[in-house]
């Protein structure tokens, strides 16, 4: 019998002061089986990062023609696409080819560093890639934070973002390891 996702319910409630963006969203992510809280948390935050009213969840780990959050507009155009962790060179080479801007959110310490360090050449070749990168320990106090149901205050200024919930608050800023030459990353 294969298991099933999990389904956790957050309400977000933003106060982008470096986007002038202040909302409040209802948010049901499904964290499969295989998903760490560690992963899940770090969509949640990367959800807070670029939040929009077309911010959507992809459909999963499952799925490899869709990213982990998307952007489309009105005509389905793929505006933004953002992968976790360390995908593969080809599938973020395609991502760029598809979408107008990708960002992938690192977050794995070491690994990170690693893959990083791998890929850089060939990464810093594609012209509309964005990767940021969050540092394990901040990670690590996200997950602890995880409950069935949460609700967060989000804070966003000056690149830094303060997560406050009921059990804590965890204070991040995402390291940029490439943004395209021509501009910042438009989040």
């Amino acid at each position: 019998m294969a298991l099933k996702a999990t389904v956790v319910k957050a309400e977000l409630q933003l106060s982008d002061l470096d986007r002038h963006h202040y909302a409040t969203y209802p948010l049901t992510l499904a964290q499969h089986p295989s998903e760490t809280d560690q992963r899940l948390m770090v969509r949640l935050v990367a959800f807070a990062l670029f939040a929009s009213e077309r911010l959507e969840f992809g459909k999963g780990l499952s799925t490899d023609d869709e990213p982990d959050l998307w952007r489309r507009d009105y005509t389905g155009e793929i505006e933004l696409w953002i992968d976790l962790g360390q995908p593969d060179e080809s599938r973020i080479r395609k991502a760029c080819g598809r979408a107008r801007q990708v960002v992938v959110v690192n977050y794995a310490g070491r690994a990170a560093d690693l893959w990083w360090d791998k890929n850089t050449a060939a990464l810093s070749r594609l012209g509309n890639l964005t990767v940021l990168d969050i540092d394990e320990a901040s990670v690590d106090a996200l997950a602890a934070m995880i409950e069935r149901s949460m609700r967060f205050n989000a804070l966003i200024q000056d690149g830094e973002l303060q997560l406050m919930g009921d059990s804590g608050t965890v204070a991040l800023r995402p390291r940029t390891r490439l943004a395209p030459a021509a501009a910042a990353y438009e989040r």
